[in-house]
């Protein structure tokens, strides 16, 4: 039998192993990202083409630099920001979808927000002619499938099929999708280019993140970074897809962490400064 204290003790120490590693580094700031991420969630559902969803759009313009919107189908539109490389011929993008699946009290905390709160303080980051190529930032709406019983990759991944013909020519696409949950991992998904996630272990071992990308693959997902895929562009997906409140209103803010933002932030920005 157990005591309190030693209960008390083993739950600290499971909470403590369901958490992101501290990054040696401190270059992106998670207190930030953390407050859009907030600042999202709090705004409700944001399915596309709702009132929330035109809010915050228009904030996320107002937020990326050199910020404007593309416009999208259906009265989407993508938000997009633009950073410039000492190499203005190099093109990387790193994206997000912002839009949340259309469910009755689903606020997105890790499916949208955390995303959308990366590429944000990303772009806000980075600084002009820092990295070797440029680097276009894109929130994409419309990401969700309006209707579940139809083909999705027909009715969702709206914003991404503009974006990927739009930057059909550039060397790499990123994509954050399921990147705050307390409990994170992520694996290699299966579309993602293996050479690039090579490349991101090597930045994330750089910046004492590796735990958060472990060895191995998970399934192939129909995701924001597949248009790219399908256009030859080397992507890939960073999404814990084994989230147990994917497409549930229990993904709020009790199930995303500050410190898995961190990770995720510092990695990738260690990984555009290889390119």
């Amino acid at each position: 039998m157990i005591g309190v204290t030693g209960l008390v003790a083993a739950l600290a120490a499971l909470v403590l192993a369901a958490t992101a590693p501290t990054s040696t580094v401190d270059r992106v700031d998670e207190q930030a990202a953390w407050a859009r991420l907030v600042t999202q969630v709090r705004l409700g559902p944001r399915p596309a083409r709702s009132p929330a969803s035109r809010k915050l759009a228009a904030q996320l313009k107002a937020e990326l630099p050199n910020g404007r919107f593309q416009a999208v189908p259906g009265g989407l539109r993508n938000v997009v920001g633009f950073v410039t490389g000492r190499d203005p011929s190099r093109t990387v993008v790193l994206g997000a979808h912002y839009d949340t699946k259309d469910l009755p009290g689903f606020v997105g905390a890790n499916d949208g927000a955390g995303g959308t709160a990366l590429v944000v303080e990303l772009a806000r980051t980075v600084k002009p002619k820092e990295l070797r190529p440029s680097v276009v930032f894109i929130l994409f709406d419309g990401e969700e499938s309006p209707d579940d019983l139809a083909d999705f990759y027909e009715t969702g991944l709206r914003g991404s099929k503009v974006a990927a013909r739009r930057y059909r020519t550039a060397e790499a696409m990123i994509l954050l999708d399921f990147v705050a949950d307390r409990d994170l991992s992520l694996p290699r998904e299966g579309f993602s280019n293996p050479v690039l996630w090579q490349k991101l272990r090597a930045a994330a071992r750089r910046v004492g993140t590796a735990a958060v990308f472990p060895p191995g693959n998970q399934a192939a997902v129909l995701d924001d970074h597949y248009p790219f895929h399908l256009r030859g562009v080397p992507s890939i997906d960073l999404i814990d897809f084994d989230y147990p409140c994917w497409h549930r209103t229990c993904d709020n803010l009790s199930r995303v962490s500050k410190r898995s933002l961190d990770a995720v932030g510092e990695t990738v920005y260690e990984f555009l400064r290889s390119f």
